[in-house]
């Protein structure tokens, strides 16, 4: 027990210096002096002794520099032997923590509480033959022990407020600086003063609470710099400290009252100038911050219809117009404007009593050339519609405000406005008749100018109402639905219709029929509508004539308005509840005019094209006849026709042929050329189909000629012919008698030619 005890002292906190170890046994009641003899020791009774580990903790200082093998404790368990060995494991065993074969705890690094103050690790023991737990695990902590090795850090950027209202021994704020110490050790307790400020301001020791000891007053200081100083291990000279400037800004509230700067203040405002215009600033002095200023402004009592005051962000007066000014009426407004302020503090009513709460204000109205000026700014009037007896509507009038008094002209530069107006009296008056149903109202702009050089202008709206008249004749609605099922019976009603008039302000429709119907009748509703009722059924679509029914409509309008609608009826074949399957299709009887009038216009266009086209043909053929006597008409013409033969020669004038014939330097003297200059072939005394065949080449090559041929076929039967010839283009210029005699051998039909070109006949035609 000696032996222990005196174990237990080495170990106790200041012993070694530094390192200590406290070893607490944990005996289960096994004697001490028995766990300590020798194993060699001889003994007479044999005794089972309860196995234990003697130590539960054990205590290291931090940041102690490292020694080699630096032990700062032992393991002991009564099962350890030769054959055995201890073990460690945990947080920072075999690194940090060591123990060697005799149970010497070393440490094996520097520590650092404020990193980490404990380290849970076990401790056991390990058979080093077979490598078997002899004992279980036991776990033990090794506390690292602190010292005084960190400064007090406060936060940065400290500040506070507080109003300069408060009284001695409110709170202004807290100050809390951190040590990383051990805050249960002195090394982590801080204590706090001022350096400056202590007679405003105090700081609790303990409690780090700054407080006001007397009263503030922002308009003379508004904000305090006040050092703090913190340091550790409160009594002791020693240990660290730190100093800190902490900002305590004192708020304003409204403890002062607004004055102006100056007694006077001159404006200068243009007449011309629009409502609600800013004449000037009226400035006020208030030494409170803005947002606790809170002046009120009075304008004397005569011109505050006039002019209005109100207060801008800097809490000043901004001073407005109100209502017009007239520089010819007034030229000059004095008067007086008071300010005055309710304060929450008392502080206001020492500042004294020659503080300017009342200023003068001067405005000047300055002149300027203004323009007319209308008695209205807009106007309104209303006139009938359709024919006018008088034209006149109404007058506009304006003024030159200004001293010289200019005359004024009116205008109205709208060239489609339907108004024109006077130039000198500004009377107005329609250009034409108005339409309500076209338009029912117009606006447009009278302009007023001065009757000077560059004169100004003025606008006035002008808003003209078109009022009515009864003058549209009422029109059938609803007609399209009338029609009449194969299944009604007598006193169906087939459709009702109703009427619509244009016309604003119309009366109640009337409905009658023109002409009495068999079939239908009308009945009135009085409601501007009527029902067509069926008199008799019996109507088919297979035999059926349209009806139609003339319905007089009249508008009860004055003068009343009546009207003629035809109605027409269809039949059909309905399905339950009159809804139709088939209707009866009629042709329109009657056409509208504006048909007819379409109609008329194409007939109209018809006639005038074919009146040109055959002016056009008879003036071209005009033309062709009276060309020169140089120009040459051929005309090619059929002969394989039965006719009058070569005797019929009013149409076909040959001669010309025949003259082109013989005389080959044939050129036309006047007139396009109708063919061009080429070699001919002796067509005279060849073949006449060769000579045609080439003038109408050379008809067909000719650029510069006209196209006033015209082509017709000839039956030629060559000069192969047994008979020769038929044409009479020979005969005319030889006079030879030809035999015909011949001819009665073919047959009846050439008789006659045998009797017309025989030898008692004449041989020559004295028109060829």
């Amino acid at each position: 027990m000696m032996k222990l005890s005196a174990w237990r002292q080495m170990t106790e906190p200041g012993c070694w210096a530094g390192i200590m170890v406290v070893l607490c046994t944990l005996s289960m009641g096994a004697d001490v002096q028995q766990a300590l003899k020798t194993p060699s020791m001889p003994s007479t009774v044999l005794q089972r002794h309860k196995r234990s580990w003697r130590w539960d903790k054990l205590y290291v200082h931090e940041e102690t520099p490292l020694k080699q093998n630096q032990k700062i404790g032992k393991l002991d368990n009564t099962l350890f032997s030769v054959d055995t060995r201890y073990n460690l494991s945990g947080e920072g065993a075999n690194d940090i923590f060591s123990v060697n074969d005799n149970g010497d705890i070393f440490v094996n690094a520097m520590l650092d509480r404020e990193k980490k103050s404990t380290y849970m690790l076990s401790a056991s023991i390990i058979n080093i033959k077979n490598r078997k737990l002899v004992d279980s695990d036991v776990k033990f902590v090794i506390v690292v022990l602190d010292i005084n090795d960190n400064i007090p850090v406060f936060p940065p950027d400290l500040s506070g407020s507080i109003s300069e209202s408060s009284i001695a021994g409110s709170i202004v704020m807290t100050v809390n600086a951190t040590d990383a110490d051990d805050p249960t050790t002195p090394n982590g307790k801080l204590e706090y003063r001022l350096l400056n400020g202590t007679d405003i301001f105090n700081i609790n020791n303990e409690g780090k609470i700054i407080t006001l000891k007397s009263d503030l007053d922002r308009e003379k200081q508004s904000q305090y710099l006040i050092a703090i100083h913190a340091k550790d291990i409160p009594g002791n000279m020693n240990g660290y400290s730190a100093t800190t400037i902490v900002t305590i800004n004192i708020t304003d509230i409204n403890d002062n009252i607004a004055t102006f700067k100056t007694g006077k203040y001159h404006f200068n405002v243009k007449e011309d100038s629009e409502i609600g215009f800013i004449i000037g600033t009226l400035e006020v002095e208030d030494k409170d911050e803005t947002q606790n200023k809170d002046p009120t402004f009075t304008i004397q009592q005569r011109y505050g219809e006039m002019f209005g005051i109100k207060r801008n962000n800097e809490r000043d007066g901004i001073l407005s117009l109100k209502v017009p000014l007239d520089y010819e009426k007034v030229k000059m407004y004095t008067f007086s404007v008071n300010v005055d302020e309710h304060t929450v503090s008392t502080k206001a009513d020492n500042q004294g009593p020659n503080l300017l709460k009342r200023a003068e204000v001067f405005i000047n109205v300055i002149d300027v050339d203004e323009p007319p000026v209308f008695s209205q700014t807009e106007y309104t009037f209303s006139i009938y519609e359709g024919p006018f007896k008088n034209p006149r509507i109404g007058a506009v009038s304006a003024r030159d405000p200004d001293s010289t008094g200019f005359k004024i002209r009116y205008s109205i530069e709208d060239q489609n406005c339907p108004v024109a107006v006077d130039p000198v009296q500004g009377h107005l008056s329609l250009k034409w008749q108005l339409d309500r149903e076209k338009e029912s109202s117009y606006t447009f702009q009278v302009t007023a100018h001065e009757d000077k050089p560059n004169g100004l202008k003025s606008y006035a709206m002008v808003n003209l109402k078109v009022l009515d008249i009864n003058d549209n004749e009422p029109e059938l609605t609803n007609g399209s639905y009338v029609y009449v099922c194969e299944s009604d019976k007598p006193g169906t009603i087939i459709g009702t219709i109703g009427a619509y008039d244009k016309d604003e302000n119309s009366g109640r429709f009337r409905f009658t029929l023109t002409k009495k119907s068999s079939n239908f009748s009308l009945h009135d509703n009085q409601d501007n509508t009527s029902s067509i009722v069926l008199k008799q059924g019996g109507f088919s679509t297979e035999h059926s004539v349209e009806h139609v029914l003339e319905i007089e409509i009249a508008d009860g309008g004055t003068p009343e308005k009546k009207s003629i609608n035809p109605l027409p009826i269809k039949v059909c074949k309905c399905q339950p509840g009159r809804r139709i399957e088939y209707c009866m299709a009629y042709a329109q009887a009657g056409m509208s005019v504006s048909a007819l009038l379409a109609i008329l216009l194409c007939i109209v266009t018809i006639l005038v094209i074919v009146i040109l086209i055959v002016l056009r043909r008879r003036y071209q053929k005009d033309v062709l006849v009276t060309k020169s006597s140089g120009e040459i008409h051929e005309q090619l013409v059929r002969y394989d026709e039965e006719g009058g033969g070569e005797m019929d020669t009013n149409g076909y004038d040959v001669s010309i042929l025949t003259s082109a014939c013989h005389d080959s330097s044939f050129r036309p003297g006047a007139g396009p050329s109708l063919y061009a200059i080429v070699k001919k072939p002796p067509a005279c005394k060849g073949d006449m189909a060769m000579m045609i065949e080439v003038k109408k080449d050379e008809a067909d090559h000719d650029r510069d000629g006209i196209p006033y041929d015209t082509l017709h076929i000839y039956g030629y039967e060559g000069s192969e012919s047994l008979a020769g010839s038929l044409s009479s283009l020979d005969s005319s210029s030889s006079g030879s008698n030809l035999d015909y005699d011949f001819l009665n051998e073919w047959g009846p039909r050439f008789r006659t030619l045998a009797q017309l070109y025989g030898v008692d006949g004449s041989d020559t035609d004295s028109s060829y």
